[in-house]
């Protein structure tokens, strides 16, 4: 594999884990980042599930992310589908992703709707279980916080984002 481009709609922007050669903004057509995959390890507990990002398909939606281009696609193909594909919820897709320099087809993990992790939920229900978990990687909260800042700090508009952020610091 000669070039090994991620798309990051969520963690990955903030906390790549494989150096990262080149970085763009970039678009991916037909997705929408959602909190909508189960997290009992990561970002929860069985007791206290919390929540976490995945893309969802939405025919109408188009997301917003960075394209990651590995510095060394031999270890970081490994890792990410050691971290990114060790639950029930991820699915690993190649997607065309436009960015300002032209189109890459870049790695993306994305939820099978049909997996026992997915779930779809109204934003209030979606920031009373983010506000309260905590798993192996800290509390869901900080996740959802940290996201939204470096999202904002790219300049990367997610309305839904920024509405669950409010509910969340609310409770």
């Amino acid at each position: 594999m000669d070039a090994l481009w991620v798309f990051g709609y969520g963690s990955l922007i903030w906390n790549p884990g494989f150096a990262v050669a080149e970085r763009r903004l970039a678009r991916a057509k037909g997705w929408h980042r959602s909190f909508c995959m189960k997290s009992t390890h990561y970002r929860g507990t069985a007791e206290r599930m919390g929540l976490v990002l995945a893309l969802d398909a939405a025919p109408d939606a188009t997301c917003h992310g960075l394209a990651l281009r590995a510095e060394d696609p031999a270890t970081a193909l490994p890792y990410l589908r050691d971290r990114e594909l060790s639950g029930s919820g991820y699915e690993e897709h190649w997607l065309e992703v436009a960015t300002d320099q032209g189109p890459v087809t870049a790695l993306a993990f994305c939820i099978n709707p049909s997996r026992p992790d997915y779930l779809r939920l109204p934003l209030p229900d979606q920031a009373r279980l983010i506000a309260v978990a905590e798993g192996e990687r800290g509390p869901n909260r900080d996740y959802l916080f940290s996201t939204a800042a470096h999202l904002a700090e790219l300049g990367i508009p997610d309305a839904e984002m920024e509405a669950l952020v409010a509910l969340v610091r609310a409770l």
